[in-house]
């Protein structure tokens, strides 16, 4: 019998070679291929017998839907999609020390009291460590039962049973190994294949598993991508080191609505939710000040209104500057660049920063009309009154498109005390609700002349 070939893998994106090589051809990284241990050969000739017979259903089955346990942290079980579906696979990532094991030991803990079983298995500490946080936030009383564990079947041996757990905690899926396979904890076939057991656990008793991922220096969850298919939630805890608020975003949602946010304050107890989180984003920000727009965006399902701010100065460098927190560096690019075709603003030889004020990451085009007029705003040196919101997606032409949810972000803008809004013209004709006072633009270059023609 042939020996089994030698197969390389690159630890950044998982894609396989049949050498070694210092760079991967797929990815770019330099020193991640390393070895695994082969596969094993799929048996050939399969022929009747050699499999199960599956038992097919009909898509109108009349099956109860699955159970949902809620946490009681609002937030955090708004983002999961109204709480945690039995038998799901979660994954929770976000940079280290965002506090994606304080925000799990607090929901554990919820749930513990609840009177559901639930598991907390760290990787990464000791039993003590974690109980020693447990105490500073106020949760020691809780019934959750600890482990400090690396093994998958040591794990997945303790826990089977008359009785699993309702939820599992491993923090974090980039310390288990499966002692199968010679590669170390964190590489690609690790993570890949601790993943496929205890997800298969999770299917198989019933069981919310919720796995911690660690993420790289770009932001992105380390490890195999196959990762984030696997499960069927995957939450990404973000939100600036500086600022006590912090985002838990669904990016992946096969249970609910993708795109939802939870909005969080850190405090010394811990993880507290922000039931209102336009009035927390907003709550600071300075009256007529130059280059502060207010803008009514959509996260998920909720409207939320964040403060843009920008700041245009000379700039003393042959390339000037152009520093961006929270939003899309590009699209800032082409937003100056229609701003400076479009409208005669000469933005080019400036340096540029813009800053979405709270942590909050704005990834929505609805976004540009706002940061177009906090531009303006900032060159001009003329604030836009205090009491305005803006919203809407500009193109390369300098149209100004309509966005979704009008209504929506109107009706919040209203209830924050709002009384004049910025926005694209109906195509329709139709009229809009009587406040806030809507000021409806057709091309960037009203907006301009709105704002610099007040000056």
């Amino acid at each position: 019998m042939a020996a089994p070939a030698h197969r390389y893998a690159c630890q950044v994106c998982g894609a396989t070679h049949p050498r070694w090589a210092g760079r991967c051809d797929a990815c770019g990284a330099w020193n991640a291929i390393v070895e695994e241990a082969p596969r094993e050969a799929p048996p050939k000739g399969l022929g009747r017998g050699a499999g199960r017979r599956l038992a097919l259903v009909d898509l109108s089955g009349s099956d109860p839907d699955p159970l949902r346990a809620t946490t009681g942290i609002a937030e955090f079980d708004r983002a999961a999609g109204g709480g945690l579906v039995a038998g799901s696979a979660v994954l929770v990532s976000g940079d280290p020390g965002i506090g994606k094991s304080t925000l799990l030991l607090q929901a554990a803990t919820a749930l513990a009291r609840q009177g559901l079983a639930v598991v907390y298995v760290s990787g990464e500490e000791a039993a003590e460590q974690v109980r020693l946080r447990a105490r500073r936030l106020g949760l020691a009383d809780a019934p959750v039962k600890l482990a400090a564990a690396t093994s998958v079947r040591d794990i997945l041996t303790s826990l089977e049973g008359d009785d699993p757990p309702a939820m599992l905690v491993i923090d974090s899926i980039q310390t288990m190994f499966v002692d199968t396979l010679d590669s170390a904890p964190g590489t690609v076939a690790q993570v890949r294949t601790s993943a496929q057991e205890l997800i298969r656990f999770a299917k198989r008793r019933g069981s919310v598993v919720v796995l911690v991922g660690h993420v790289t220096k770009e932001g992105q969850i380390a490890g195999p991508r196959v990762l984030e298919h696997m499960v069927d939630t995957v939450l990404h805890f973000e939100g600036e080191r500086g600022h006590q608020f912090r985002i838990l975003r669904a990016i992946k949602n096969r249970f609910g609505p993708g795109a939802e946010i939870g909005v969080f304050e850190m405090t010394d107890r811990g993880l507290a939710d922000v039931a209102n989180p336009s009035a927390l984003f907003i709550g600071e920000r300075a009256q007529e000040a130059t280059g502060a727009v207010i803008f009514a965006g959509i996260e998920g399902s909720r409207p939320v209104l964040v403060e843009i701010q920008a700041l245009v100065a000379p700039s003393p460098l042959a390339t000037p500057r152009r520093a961006v927190v929270g939003w899309d560096a590009d699209r800032l690019a082409m937003l100056m660049a229609v701003l400076d075709a479009r409208c005669a603003l000469a933005l080019g030889g400036n340096d540029v920063y813009l800053n979405v004020a709270g942590g909050l990451r704005i990834n929505e085009p609805a976004a540009d009309l706002a940061v177009a007029a906090a531009l303006v705003s900032s060159a001009a040196g003329v604030p836009v009154a205090a009491d305005t919101v803006v919203f809407g997606e500009v193109g390369l032409s300098g149209e100004v498109r309509a966005v979704s949810q009008t209504e929506v972000r109107l009706k919040e803008a209203a209830k924050l005390g709002f009384a004049r809004a910025i926005v694209p013209r109906r195509r329709d004709g139709r009229g809009r609700a009587a406040a806030p006072a809507v000021v409806e633009v057709g091309r960037l270059a009203e907006l301009v002349d709105d704002i610099a023609g007040t000056g």
